[in-house]
């Protein structure tokens, strides 16, 4: 198994590079998605998010309010922090569970959008960084996302530095590039994750005894 870590600025196209490693035949676990199936209604994430923060969180239905529980969190570190010490976990428990249940020559890549900033990238067997230029990156957001210029700045600054990112990276795949581009650049990619799983299965098999 190649455990791949896979990460970009919002915006970059991480996203779109997931979507075509999987068609390649890469197994996804994808941190987002996890991080919200672990505070679904009925679970024990949900209901310590809950006793740290109230019911204020929840809307009617009884769901998580995530805007709410935003606005109160990411203007205070010591929230923030509760909250993160509350799902970090739940999401990394989920997350090996899903790669263990991967064959023993899979290439799972791991889509976590703040391996950057968390210090993950030692986890992985390698890191591959999604990169845009800042400019691209503003243009998708305000143009395919609606948000607003003043919001996109500040998601993008609250993130680690591009150059934070291409620091850390094994591979980049630049995402200021057509389509078909990128779609040729991720199956060269491919085709190197594919060798590598190779190796790295040989090298874990025991040698045969005589």
């Amino acid at each position: 198994m190649l455990k791949v870590g896979l990460t970009g600025g919002i915006g970059a196209g991480k996203s779109e590079v997931s979507r075509l490693l999987v068609e390649c035949g890469a197994v996804l676990i994808d941190a987002d998605r996890i991080a919200r199936e672990v505070v679904a209604p009925g679970t024990p994430g949900l209901a310590a998010v809950v006793d740290a923060f109230g019911e204020e969180v929840l809307t009617p239905d009884g769901s998580l309010d995530r805007p709410r529980l935003g606005s109160v969190v990411f203007a205070d570190p010591e929230k923030l922090a509760v909250l993160n010490s509350i799902v970090h976990p739940l999401v990394g428990a989920r997350s090996r569970e899903l790669e263990n249940a991967a064959a023993e020559d899979a290439v799972v890549v791991h889509d976590v959008p703040l391996l950057t900033e968390n210090g993950l990238a030692p986890l992985y067997d390698l890191v591959i960084v999604v990169d845009a230029a800042p400019a691209t990156q503003l243009d998708r957001l305000v143009r395919l996302r609606g948000m607003t210029e003043e919001d996109a700045r500040a998601r993008m600054a609250a993130q680690a530095t591009r150059e934070k990112r291409r620091e850390i990276a094994d591979i980049v795949i630049d995402n200021d590039v057509p389509l078909e581009d990128l779609q040729r650049r991720v199956r060269d990619v491919w085709a190197e994750l594919v060798r590598r799983a190779r190796r790295t299965q040989e090298a874990t098999r025991e040698p045969l005894q005589e």
